[in-house]
């Protein structure tokens, strides 16, 4: 079973980075287009299905999966664990901050600038190496 929860574990995580690569992107390209343009109307569904369908459902099952192999391999007890979780916390925040982004941008209160959304885009990434480095490479 642990292989199988594991294998659904990677799976969730690879679907929930690519929406939070993806949604910042929609972002930047929203962010440049008027409100209420038949654009931004699109870009609004667009944002709405990316989170509601794949990233949200994603974030919940690498959650959950991710939290039992950590429980059954006892992996909690070591400290590249520790590291890896500080990082998914973050990335997790992460996460939030993009959902209240979706939600600005529905209601047309978006602030932010594309270069804004530009940076956003890279923390994500960052946090991914940081995340593949404990797993594989398990420094401490």
């Amino acid at each position: 079973m642990y292989l199988w929860i594991k294998a659904l574990h990677v799976i969730a995580d690879f679907a929930w980075m690519a929406g939070m690569l993806y949604l910042p992107r929609l972002f930047v390209y929203h962010a440049e287009t008027p409100v209420g343009s038949p654009q931004s109307e699109t870009f609004k569904v667009m944002e709405r299905r990316l989170l509601k369908a794949i990233i949200n459902p994603a974030m919940v099952v690498a959650w959950l999966t991710g939290l039992w192999l950590a429980y059954e391999s006892e992996a909690y007890k070591q400290g590249w664990f520790h590291a890896k979780f500080a990082l998914v916390l973050l990335l997790s925040a992460v996460h939030g901050i993009l959902v209240g982004k979706v939600r600005a941008f529905a209601e047309d209160r978006n602030v932010k600038s594309s270069k804004y959304y530009r940076i956003l885009n890279e923390i994500p990434t960052v946090l991914l190496i940081g995340i593949v480095i404990m797993v594989i490479v398990r420094p401490f």
